[in-house]
């Protein structure tokens, strides 16, 4: 494995640095109460990664096994309990532990723990996840609904597919 092809052809570097505040609001608030902070967007990143901290109101939430055929995702806990699921078995993952899934794999993720907790989820390459995390939650809030063959649109487009 080697560096890719450079991006940047200066000489002198540039200041491109984006600081997300720990305090800044969050993009989305759940019904709930969770939330969650788009720290690097695919759009942002020209399509190389997506990162996003997850917060988890106490209450259980989260999606159902499934799987994406092209993007990886991975889960960091930062903060509580959340139960990852493999592809094979449910298992708690605590502050510091680390769930790599590849495309095709199965996979979710819920907080059943009776309190806060904290994740980052970290999408490669950079897909644009900001609307699917967006019409969840307008749906979860009942602001938005689908028919069955737009919400069969919808997962399809954004490769999300449910086991």
């Amino acid at each position: 494995m080697s560096y890719p092809d450079p991006k940047y052809a200066g000489d002198t570097g540039v200041v491109n640095a984006e600081l997300h505040r720990a305090a800044a609001a969050p993009d989305i608030t759940h019904k709930s109460g969770g939330s969650v902070h788009y720290l690097a967007t695919g759009a942002a990143t020209n399509g190389e990664f997506g990162l996003y901290r997850w917060n988890f109101a106490p209450g259980v939430s989260g999606p159902d096994p499934h799987f994406h055929r092209t993007i990886t995702e991975s889960f960091f806990i930062l903060d509580g309990v959340v139960r990852l699921y493999d592809g094979a078995r449910w298992v708690d993952a605590e502050a510091g532990d680390f769930l790599r899934v590849p495309q095709g794999g199965i996979h979710a993720f819920r907080n059943e723990s009776g309190v806060a907790a904290s994740m980052l989820l970290l999408f490669t390459p950079g897909a644009p996840r900001e609307e699917y995390f967006e019409w969840l939650d307008e749906i979860g809030k009942g602001l938005r609904t689908l028919t069955e063959g737009e919400r069969a649109e919808f997962m399809l487009r954004h490769d999300t597919f449910w086991i």
